[in-house]
C-alpha cells in the first residue's frame, strides 16, 4: 500500500495528485494487481478532504479501468500493465527536476553538489 502525501500549494487539484499517485505507485510496484485501496471514506478521512473529492478520482481511474469497485467488497488495482505511457513519465520527471532543483538552488547548492548528491543516493541504494 501506498502512503498518500498531498501537497495543497503545488497548483494541483488534489483529485488528480490521488489518480497520479495511484498510477505511479502502480508503475513503480507498490500497488499489485488485485490489490484493495481504502474506501473512499477511509482515505477522505485519512487525507482530511470531502469524500467527492476521492471519489472523483477512484471514479476517473474505473473509466480507465484502472480501479475496479466491487459493491460492499471494496476497489481494486484491475490493470497494471501500460498505465503511465512515457510521455507522461517524462513529463512527470521533468516536473519532479523542476522542482527539486528550484528548492535546492534557493538554498544555494551547485547544480555539480546536486548531481553528486544524486550519485551517492544511487550509489547507497545498490
Amino acid at each position: 500500500m501506498i502512503k498518500f502525501l498531498l501537497d495543497y500549494f503545488s497548483g494541483v487539484p488534489v483529485y488528480r495528485q490521488i489518480i497520479d499517485q495511484i498510477i505511479f505507485g502502480i508503475a513503480s510496484g507498490q500497488l499489485k494487481l488485485g490489490e484493495q485501496l481504502p474506501t473512499v471514506r477511509a482515505l477522505a478521512v485519512e487525507l482530511k478532504v470531502n469524500l467527492n473529492t476521492v471519489s472523483k478520482a477512484y471514479k476517473e481511474l474505473e473509466i480507465k479501468n484502472i480501479l475496479e469497485t466491487q459493491q460492499g467488497t471494496g476497489t481494486f488495482i484491475n490493470k497494471t500493465e501500460n498505465v503511465i505511457l512515457e510521455k507522461e513519465r517524462e513529463d512527470k520527471l521533468k516536473e519532479i527536476c523542476i522542482q527539486f532543483s528550484s528548492v535546492a538552488f534557493s538554498y544555494g547548492f551547485t547544480l555539480s553538489e546536486i548531481m553528486q548528491e544524486l550519485k551517492n543516493i544511487e550509489t547507497s541504494k545498490k
